[in-house]
């Protein structure tokens, strides 16, 4: 299936991540002493300290989703890592240096959290308690989970937000509608459909889903926030202040409701309000509105205040020193400065001549407004960043060489693997309704090897039944082999960039975008129609797990459309999860499902993949040179297809 210098297009290659020890212990995976897999709790964990780190809510109960806890050394400059357990706990190994540290814990929707500790011996175990308050910037989306809903739409109401949580905004929106049509007068499910329809970047949808959450809850701040921020991107700055008028009689302490409103009245030329909810935004905010300086500082010039003008910019500055708009700010504020001085000589009159500067930070840009049709692919990898925790500092070199150390030992270790895939192909129409479905069932096998620095992946398939052939004579194979992308032999050929921590499914991770680069040879992914072969670059984003960097979910899509063979999209979504073998006391990260969309000359269709029954093959130095079990099926590479090289 593969050539030894080419990873194969749209093929199924299913085992991507390397078998590790079965354990639950989540440890420091940076640190020797503490490897992934270390012993548990209440065991000998070998030379140093223990540190024991217990993380709560902001009402003091153990806090129900992942996070991720930093150790800092003081003196030594010393940084260990740790992941929470199901119970919001870590122990965090191996601390062989007496000295204070710093303990810094985050979570994705929370601050991050610092608390300094004295390690005063390097044997014992050392415990912390910290506790976590919800980050004043981030919406909050477990309001709706708050309700009388009933219990079964409350589930699948929470099952919506895991799904947004992890950007996942296909699944969402799919729980999210199943819960409307249950309790349609549901004000919070409708504020989460108007927030799911504004990352789709959908303008129209999501104001009438905020518009009906405002209506059925006068008091829905972030759905009247939302709102108002949102007539802001369309300029219609009077509709948007009575929304954001509304939601700060709502809730006084919203500061970001002030911050918005302030932003608007400054839009509006009208200053003296505008002065006054930017000063209440940043007294609210408590350092997490230190933007609002830059519109206080606007406000004040506006009505010739100067000296409170220019020492809310200086503020500004301070606090955000590689603020986008840095130069224009101290261009803004020299031009202040000269003129005040100017007034003070008495060589100008004491009124603003300066243009308003705009500081609001609207994501969704009307101009370049993606009309997607609904429910065909998911949105671009560039048209939607998923959210990430406030204040983290991604160790990258760490999580990317994890990740392809994971996938290295894949396949350095593992021959072959075999399971029951199920296939379900759908065609969609223009509107992106499905319009007609088929489904497929085979017997699976994979065989992955390396040889002198290139990879090999070949797949087998035997149809049950008579329909040997995919739907519509196009064959998807190995798109599943993306992971192999953190490979040590192909991760030179993309640029990477870790964002920051987020989640998948309420688990921590971390977000790595990729990018095939332009001065390296794609490797990875190609086209063959006919006798051509067009090479096909990927960008993408793989959430990858906090505690032991398996990758758990993967999406990319195309740089470019390859427009000599008319292929418009091609968008790929993985997901992985563990697969205990019992037998062999081995635990695989295999995916579970595998989805893909293709806009094909004028085709539009989505395929879904499932895996089941995995069987594992013994790993010998013989057997990567067997012969698979499962003969392959000899026929034509079909368009998308990437047939064997000789």
């Amino acid at each position: 299936m593969y050539s030894p210098l080419r990873i194969a297009s749209l093929a199924i290659v299913v085992f991507l991540i390397a078998a590790l020890p079965v354990s639950g212990q989540r440890s420091d995976p940076f640190n020797p002493y503490n490897p992934p897999g270390s012993s548990a709790g209440g065991q000998l964990y070998g030379a140093g300290a223990v540190v024991h780190v217990i993380v709560l809510n902001e009402k003091h109960k153990h806090l129900d989703q992942q996070a991720v806890v930093r150790l800092i050394g003081k003196t030594e400059k010393s940084t260990y890592y740790g992941t929470t357990t199901d119970h919001s706990e870590v122990d965090i190994v191996g601390i062989e240096l007496v000295g204070t540290y710093d303990v810094e814990v985050s979570s994705f929707g929370y601050s991050t959290a610092h608390q300094p500790l004295m390690v005063g011996s390097v044997i014992g175990t050392f415990q912390v308690n910290i506790t976590l308050q919800p980050d004043p910037a981030a919406v909050n989306l477990n309001a709706a989970l708050g309700s009388q809903l009933p219990a079964k739409v409350r589930k699948q109401t929470q099952r919506g937000v895991t799904y947004l949580k992890s950007g996942d905004l296909k699944h969402a929106e799919k729980e999210l509608e199943g819960a409307e049509r249950q309790e349609p007068s549901s004000p919070e499910i409708a504020f989460l459909l108007g927030y799911l329809q504004l990352q789709r970047k959908e303008d129209a949808s999501a104001q009438t889903y905020l518009e009906k959450a405002a209506t059925l809850d006068p008091k829905n701040v972030q759905a009247l926030t939302m709102l108002g921020k949102l007539h802001i991107a369309h300029k219609e700055y009077a509709i948007a202040r009575t929304s954001l008028e509304q939601a700060v009689a709502a809730d006084p302490d919203f500061w970001n409701a002030h911050y918005l409103l302030a932003n608007d009245c400054l839009w509006l030329k009208d200053y003296a309000p505008s002065r006054d909810h930017a000063q209440l935004a940043i007294d609210k905010g408590k350092g997490a509105a230190s933007e609002a300086y830059l519109v206080l500082g606007q406000a004040e010039a506006n009505l010739g205040h100067f000296k409170e003008a220019i020492a809310a910019l200086y503020s500004y500055l301070q606090h955000n020193p590689s603020s986008p708009a840095l130069a224009q700010v101290q261009k803004y504020l020299g031009d202040l400065e000269r003129h005040a001085e100017e007034v003070k000589a008495g060589k100008a009159v004491p009124t603003s001549t300066f243009a308003v500067t705009s500081v609001i930070q609207v994501e969704d840009n009307i101009d370049d407004l993606r009309l997607a049709a609904k429910g065909w692919a998911p949105p671009g990898v560039d048209d939607v960043k998923p959210q990430v925790a406030a204040d983290v500092v991604c160790p990258t070199t760490g999580v990317l060489d994890l990740s392809g150390k994971r996938v290295k030992e894949l396949v350095d270790n593992v021959a072959k693997f075999a399971a029951v895939e199920e296939v379900l192909h759908e065609n969609v129409d223009e509107s992106g309704h499905p319009v007609s479905h088929e489904t497929r069932s085979f017997d699976y096998s994979v065989e992955i090897a390396e040889s002198h620095g290139a990879l090999g992946v070949d797949e087998y398939r035997i149809a049950h039944g008579d329909l040997s052939d995919f739907p519509d004579q196009i064959a998807s194979r190995g798109f599943p082999a993306l992971a192999m992308v953190f490979h040590p032999s192909m991760r030179d050929n993309f640029q990477m960039t870790c964002e920051g921590l987020g989640q998948w499914k309420n688990q921590a991770t971390w977000l790595v975008y990729f990018r095939q680069r332009d001065d390296r040879p794609n490797k990875m992914h190609d086209y063959q129609v006919g006798t051509q072969t067009y090479a096909a670059d990927l960008k993408g984003r793989a959430w990858i797990s906090a505690d032991d960097f398996q990758i758990v979910h993967m999406e990319s899509e195309l740089v470019a459309p390859i427009r000599k063979i008319h292929l418009l999209t091609e968008h790929q979504a993985v997901d992985y999860g563990p697969v205990l073998f019992a037998a062999k006391k081995e635990q695989l990260w295999l995916p579970k499902s595998a989805d893909l969309y293709v806009d094909f000359q004028r085709h539009r269709f989505h395929r879904r993949h499932s895996y089941d029954r995995f069987l594992l093959f013994a790993v010998d130095s013989s057997s990567k040179d067997k012969v698979p079990v499962a003969p392959p099926v000899d026929k034509p590479a079909a368009p998308g297809e990437k047939g064997p090289q000789q």
